[in-house]
């Protein structure tokens, strides 16, 4: 494919992608069907980053973060930077003077499949980050790519306007046409767990109202009041 910039997507409704990035990343798994997960290794840069945001993807060559800049002209408020590489990279390709830049054209955070640096520094502006290193390594600006084409990232097929759910627990993708959907079927799991939640404060188990006694005599596990000592 040739070198690409796509300069309009469509994006999922602004209330949707708020209320997926409110439910947080476990919810927003199990509620399309646990699906769309980032792998495990792409982490936050500090605890308290938590966002929701529409996928603005790019692909770039390892060590080259030419296509970051390219993409600052095409993203909106409310982007996420979905970053991969054409091979595997952990060079660190963004950095603080980068995120300056990205908070000025209101994007919300970077999913980046490679390294990131000047961690302290993109911690201290609040500038939120996942990535899969985090390295000092610089990058050269020399080989182009392509922004707003569909990328693999972390693992997860991302296409330009889906909708990114991150925080402490990984990565989660919302396809765009699906924004609706598992946002109220997320709701939905929202309101069964506090249910839930009430029931074990009280002291019920998990054993009786989810119904696994009966999964465990199936099983064949057996209770007995103690192991009898050896001779």
């Amino acid at each position: 494919m040739k070198p690409t910039i796509v300069r309009r997507i469509p994006r999922a409704d602004a209330g949707l992608i708020r209320a997926l990035g409110e439910l947080g990343v476990a919810t927003v798994h199990e509620a399309q069907g646990r699906t769309g997960l980032m792998r495990p290794y792409m982490r936050p840069i500090y605890p308290s980053a938590k966002i929701g945001g529409s996928a603005l993807t790019i692909s770039c060559q390892p060590g080259d973060n030419l296509m970051l800049h390219a993409a600052m002209e095409v993203c909106q408020p409310g982007d996420v930077l979905v970053v991969t590489t054409t091979s595997e990279s952990t060079d660190g390709m963004f950095g603080e003077l980068l995120g300056v830049s990205a908070q000025a054209h209101g994007v919300v955070g970077l999913i980046i499949d490679a390294g990131v640096r000047d961690v302290a520094d993109l911690t201290s502006i609040g500038f939120p980050v996942w990535s899969k290193a985090i390295s000092a390594q610089g990058t050269v600006k020399s080989t182009p790519g392509s922004v707003n084409v569909a990328v693999v990232c972390g693992g997860a097929i991302v296409h330009p306007g889906d909708v990114i759910v991150a925080d402490v627990d990984g990565v989660c993708v919302v396809p765009r046409r699906d924004a609706a959907e598992v946002a109220r079927l997320g709701a939905d799991r929202v309101a069964k767990e506090q249910k839930t939640r009430e029931r074990l404060r009280k002291g019920e188990l998990g054993l009786d109202f989810y119904g696994l006694r009966a999964k465990l005599a199936e099983l064949g596990v057996q209770y007995v009041d103690e192991i009898p000592e050896r001779d």
